[in-house]
């Protein structure tokens, strides 16, 4: 599993589906960007945001378009094992200092040139209900870099 997810891939989706319920949503709207590398050394770096984020009016955000944009992104960095098809994030640095010393777990499957990282049930960072998100992922190649 490891060899496979080295490299670069690009966000397509993030569902989140409520454990309670079973309901599933768009967590990060229509159309999320975002990337995650892994690297051959064990090191990973991830950035993710909604695409619907509104940009601020002016070259400095108000307070509120600040907590708006803090609040529709995510991104940390740090290192990563993989067992099986679980892979662990070892968070180093993160823009939410309650995930910097945290360990995230994520369960891989493998689709083709895709792979789909689901959480585990947790509290969604939204609602704070219990909910799996599952983030898919496409592999960048060179010809989808230029």
């Amino acid at each position: 599993m490891k060899d496979k997810l080295i490299g670069t891939w690009r966000l397509i989706d993030v569902v989140t589906e409520d454990a309670a319920t079973g309901e599933k949503t768009s967590a990060w709207g229509p159309d999320p960007e975002g990337f995650i590398n892994y690297a051959p050394d064990g090191r990973m770096m991830v950035i993710n945001i909604r695409s619907d984020r509104a940009k601020p009016a002016g070259a400095v955000p108000t307070p509120q378009e600040a907590a708006d944009l803090f609040k529709s992104m995510l991104a940390y960095a740090g290192t990563y094992t993989v067992e099986g098809n679980v892979i662990t994030h070892r968070i180093e640095i993160s823009w939410n200092e309650a995930w910097t010393g945290t360990h995230q777990e994520r369960i891989a499957t493998l689709d083709g040139n895709r792979v789909h990282l689901s959480t585990r049930p947790t509290p969604d960072l939204a609602s704070g209900r219990m909910s799996v998100r599952t983030m898919t992922w496409e592999k960048l190649t060179r010809e989808k870099l230029g």
